[in-house]
């Protein structure tokens, strides 16, 4: 897992005019908390922090007042047009501790001949793991699954250290038979006939 650091300034404005400032500074407001401590409201590079978000539960390295503090992302807002960042929620982790993430499942292999299609029920899984070695994500093989055949959480294989919170009977993969396009070619027929 990567570490990521990171500058950050203590806010000490706050409110929808502040933040604006703050984002037209190309930086983003954010807070940190955990471990008991009262939250400290920062300001993060706006730039240096979007790419770190791309790799999924990175680790922060945040100089903090002088302090070298470790985090992890829990709730980052984004403009929902735009898509830059408006927010970041950041949660203080000490290395050896446990944390509860969510953590990406990817498929890998090729289906039993024949037309299938996969349905990931879950995208995401979980999981307990240390602070300093969250699993970008985890890997499932349906090589040689047929229709009717799913994975269970249970069935995934997790990096040492790492254990399932989401529930072990939950379905994270089925595999589902293809439809044929004829039914849908004739129901279309049928709904224009009635509009008729």
């Amino acid at each position: 897992m990567s570490e990521v650091k990171l500058a950050t300034e203590i806010r000490t404005e706050f409110g929808k005019g502040a933040a604006r400032r703050i984002r037209r500074a190309s930086k983003v407001p954010g807070v940190v908390y955990g471990h008991g401590a009262d939250p400290v409201h920062v300001t993060l590079p706006g730039h240096e922090l979007l790419l770190a978000l791309r790799t999924p539960n990175v680790l922060l390295s945040l100089e903090i007042d002088g302090k070298t503090e470790l985090a992890i992302p829990k709730a980052v807002q984004r403009d929902p047009l735009k898509g830059f960042l408006e927010h970041v929620d950041l949660l203080l982790v000490r290395r050896g501790e446990k944390v509860t993430v969510e953590v990406v499942v990817e498929t890998e292999g090729e289906l039993a001949p024949g037309s299938f299609l996969v349905e990931n029920v879950l995208n995401t899984l979980s999981v307990e793991t240390e602070a300093t070695h969250i699993p970008t994500s985890v890997t499932v093989s349906i090589a040689g699954l047929e229709a009717g055949d799913s994975i269970h959480a249970k069935d995934i294989a997790l990096p040492n250290g790492t254990t399932l919170v989401t529930d072990p009977e939950a379905v994270v993969i089925q595999i589902l038979s293809a439809q044929a396009e004829e039914p849908a070619a004739e129901a279309e027929g049928e709904s224009a006939g009635a509009e008729a």
